[in-house]
C-alpha cells in the first residue's frame, strides 16, 4: 500500500511540475497578463492623444481661425495694425521659513519645567 501511495504521489509531482516551473507556467502567464494589461492601458492613452491630434489637424487643414489662434498663441503673432496687451502678474513671494524654527512647536507650555 506504501508503494502505491509512493508512486501516486511520483504521478501527481510529474503533473504538478510543468503547470509551476515550466515556461509557460503560472507564473508567466500571470506576468504576461499584466504586461498586456500595461500595453492596454499604454494603447489607450496613445489613442487619445491621436484622437486629438487628429482633431487640431482637422481644424488647420480646414479653417483659418485655427491657424491663426495657433500663430498667435505658440508664435506670438499679431494683426497688422492691432495692439497686444500682455497682462503680466507677479504673485507675492511667499514667505521663506527658517528651517531650524520649523521643528520648534508653538505651543510655550511645552517648555515649561
Amino acid at each position: 500500500m506504501k508503494f502505491l501511495t509512493l508512486i501516486l504521489f511520483a504521478l501527481i509531482v510529474l503533473l504538478q511540475y510543468p503547470l509551476w516551473f515550466s515556461k509557460s507556467s503560472w507564473k508567466r502567464v500571470w506576468l504576461v497578463e499584466e504586461e498586456v494589461s500595461a500595453a492596454r492601458q499604454n494603447n489607450v492613452a496613445l489613442q487619445h492623444r491621436n484622437n486629438m491630434l487628429e482633431a487640431e489637424l482637422s481644424d488647420l487643414k480646414q479653417g483659418l481661425e485655427a491657424v491663426e489662434e495657433r500663430g498667435r498663441s505658440d508664435l506670438g503673432m499679431i494683426k497688422q495694425n492691432e495692439i497686444l496687451f500682455q497682462i503680466v502678474r507677479i504673485e507675492s513671494p511667499t514667505p521663506k521659513q527658517d528651517p531650524l524654527s520649523a521643528n520648534i512647536p508653538n505651543d510655550q507650555s511645552t517648555n515649561k519645567r
